[in-house]
């Protein structure tokens, strides 16, 4: 069990991690690269019938295993042992299975040469994307991390060359597993390559579109990121502060009633305490209304949307919002997510539109939480006024008698 509570904090570990400090820049190497290595792994582990120790360093090493990035480009592979060294060390994994972890984490450097099958099966998993029907979708944004990046523009043509160059003399599979299931379809996209290189027309074509597509692509201004991040966490804040008062409220009412159930009420039986039943039953009305509307401020109010696959190809699904992606399988998901990323424009308006929705939910909040004070307030005020009144009237000024 304390193995399983430790890799699921890992992985809000690395979420945060990368959330908070890796560049926009990073299109390939992020958290949703690294998720995709986590659940090839998986794969990897479950062929081969890995022990629980193995399974339990070579899933942290996964998610460790580009947590470099964060820090620089060269040499990631160190920065990210030593990020999972102080992490593991925090939250008390002993040295020797750390020593493994990190070992495993530099076996992933693309010249190393596996010395074990754990090396050879988190090697497999790092680049189990050249296996993969989606090669050119994921290869695209290792295109786009670079150009942005160099700063310079990698023609179809160059491209093309360096993923045969890759795939025919860099890169091989090395567990049964992945040479069986990724090696044929490494071989499919290998030959696809391939074709392409020789068919210099659509080189051509698709170098000029590509040229056409980089002279928008600028490198986000770090004001415009200060921007989303500085207005995200305005409204989360602004959110936690309405959800605070209301249940203040909440609290505050729910205590009144009890009192008056518990200590009040008795007390009307008596017919000379008649003269009490209109103001205490104010108070119990002002405060079951306030209550009624403190809960509705602090409902969750989560829109059901139906959307179709032609919808989220049209870019009119907001895959920000759980609301929405929860609905969408994982592939369908990750595919249109790395299609966000890729587009700097769609990326923008996304976090626009999340924004906006998120306004309107705060709005909604604090119109209903107003409207609750001023219950509250009027209510208290009219309450009071209809105890003097009741006293007054009742020559006796008996209070409570029974």
């Amino acid at each position: 069990m304390y193995m399983v509570d430790l890799i699921q904090k890992t992985e809000g570990f690395i979420f945060n991690l990368f959330k908070d400090k890796l560049s926009s820049e990073y299109t390939y190497h992020n958290f949703l690269h690294t998720q995709f290595v986590v659940s090839k792994l998986k794969e990897l582990i479950s062929a081969e019938n890995c022990s629980e120790e193995d399974t339990f360093n070579l899933l942290l090493a996964g998610w460790f295993h580009d947590s470099g990035y964060t820090c620089c480009n060269g040499g990631h592979e160190e920065e990210s042992a030593e990020i999972a060294e102080t992490f593991l060390a925090e939250n008390g994994v002993d040295n020797a299975a750390i020593q493994k972890i990190k070992k495993l984490i530099l076996a992933t450097k693309i010249n190393h040469q596996p010395e074990n099958q754990l090396e050879r099966m988190i090697k497999d998993a790092d680049t189990a994307h050249v296996g993969d029907k989606l090669f050119d979708k994921i290869s695209s944004q290792l295109r786009n991390e670079w150009e942005v990046g160099e700063k310079k523009d990698i023609t179809d043509a160059e491209w093309n060359k360096m993923n045969y160059e890759f795939l025919t003399h860099t890169h091989r599979f090395y567990t049964p597993y992945a040479l069986k299931n990724w090696q044929p379809i490494k071989l499919e996209n290998t030959i696809r390559v391939l074709e392409t290189i020789r068919n210099k027309d659509e080189i051509k074509a698709k170098a000029k579109a590509r040229k056409q597509k980089l002279a928008k692509l600028e490198r986000p201004e770090r004001g415009v990121e200060t921007l989303y991040r500085v207005t995200l966490n305005n409204h989360t804040r602004l959110s936690d502060i309405a959800d605070s008062k209301a249940n203040i409220l909440l609290s505050v009412n729910a205590i009144i009633i009890s009192i008056a159930l518990s200590t009040l009420l008795p007390k009307l039986a008596s017919p000379k305490n008649e003269y009490l039943i209109l103001p205490t039953l104010t108070m119990l009305l002002v405060s079951v209304l306030c209550i009624v509307f403190a809960i509705m401020a602090t409902k969750p109010n989560i829109s059901k949307i139906n959307f179709t696959a032609a919808d989220i190809q049209s870019r009119k699904v907001n895959l920000l919002f759980f609301g929405n992606f929860h609905k969408m399988e994982l592939d369908q998901y990750t595919d249109a997510m790395r299609e966000l990323i890729s587009d700097r424009t769609y990326l923008y308006d996304s976090l626009t539109r999340d924004l906006y929705y998120l306004g309107l939910v705060l709005e909604r909040k604090y119109r209903l939480l107003r409207i609750t004070y001023y219950i509250f307030m009027v209510g208290i005020i009219l309450t009071v006024f209809i105890f003097i009144l009741a006293f007054y009237q009742n020559s006796g000024f008996n209070l409570f008698e029974d």
